[in-house]
């Protein structure tokens, strides 16, 4: 599958990653059904929806059914497992999860890397190994027409969640790998800072296959579990999306927001409303 090919929609389209009500990690949020919240979204006229592997067990084909008799698509799945450091799991482990994307009916999968391969010092090393691990197995994502989105990570995980920390970092590892449907998913919390962003954006051109809205907040207390609806930071939501833009990408923002201690805490369809009203207004 092209890079981009699949994704519904304009660009302006908006997704929930159902992390945003703390689907992601057990012992938090509401505890939705994968129902209500594809009935939720459907009554707000959202374009999809991305979930996360732990929430989708051996209901993948029915999830997807459901979601798009709602009238809107699986946009994606978070994630594979890890594919350097430490904690990576096999090539079958990450075959199995792009079996269920497919399944689904989700156009990309979302990879976060893992950390730097144990005996080795800084990134270049293991981004080599990252990428040819990825190369593996991009061949049968391809056959099962999923994408393959590498997404930089804040450097404050460097190291023990991922070896890429700007789009420069996963362009540099797409044009190593060099197939078709290995591409970047860009998220505003982890390339907020980056003043080369826009310059970055524009060398990867079509690899941007994913784009994920949230804010950082300027005295964030948590590093994983602490971000911000959009308009609660400082991060330049219109100057990173113009630059996702100007890449070429044309599919759904998704909303992606861990917060343990403020949107966690809250009811479900006031976090939907809220995002969508933050969407239309900010982003």
């Amino acid at each position: 599958m092209a890079l981009g090919d699949g994704v519904p929609g304009p660009r302006r389209g908006l997704a929930l990653n159902t992390a945003t009500l703390g689907h992601n990690l057990d012992g938090y949020g509401a505890g939705w059904s994968a129902e209500r919240i594809i009935d939720a979204c459907a009554e707000r006229g959202l374009a999809g929806i991305v979930f996360w592997r732990r929430e989708i067990g051996a209901r993948a084909h029915e999830i997807g059914q459901r979601v798009r008799a709602a009238g809107m698509e699986v946009i994606g799945l978070c994630r594979t497992p890890y594919i350097t450091g430490p904690e990576a799991g096999t090539d079958d482990e990450v075959k199995a999860s792009i079996e269920m994307a497919a399944a689904l009916g989700a156009p990309v999968i979302t990879i976060v890397t893992g950390g730097t391969e144990p005996g080795t010092k800084g990134v270049l090393e293991s981004q080599r190994l990252l990428a040819d691990r990825v190369g593996r197995i991009a061949d049968y994502a391809a056959d099962l027409g999923v994408c393959l989105a590498l997404e930089p990570l804040n450097p404050m995980f460097g190291g023990n969640r991922t070896v890429l920390m700007s789009v420069g970092d996963a362009l540099r590892v797409c044009n190593w790998i060099d197939s078709p449907n290995v591409g970047i998913a860009v998220d505003v919390y982890h390339v907020w800072w980056d003043t080369g962003l826009s310059d970055a954006c524009r060398a990867a051109g079509g690899r941007v296959v994913s784009y994920h809205l949230c804010d950082w907040l300027e005295n964030t207390e948590d590093m994983l579990l602490d971000r911000g609806m959009m308009g609660d930071g400082v991060a330049d939501l219109k100057g990173i999306s113009d630059a996702v833009e100007r890449a070429g990408y044309r599919g759904v923002c998704e909303v992606e927001v861990f917060s343990a201690g403020n949107w966690w805490l809250r009811d479900p369809d006031e976090v939907l409303d809220i995002m969508l009203e933050r969407f239309r207004t900010l982003c």
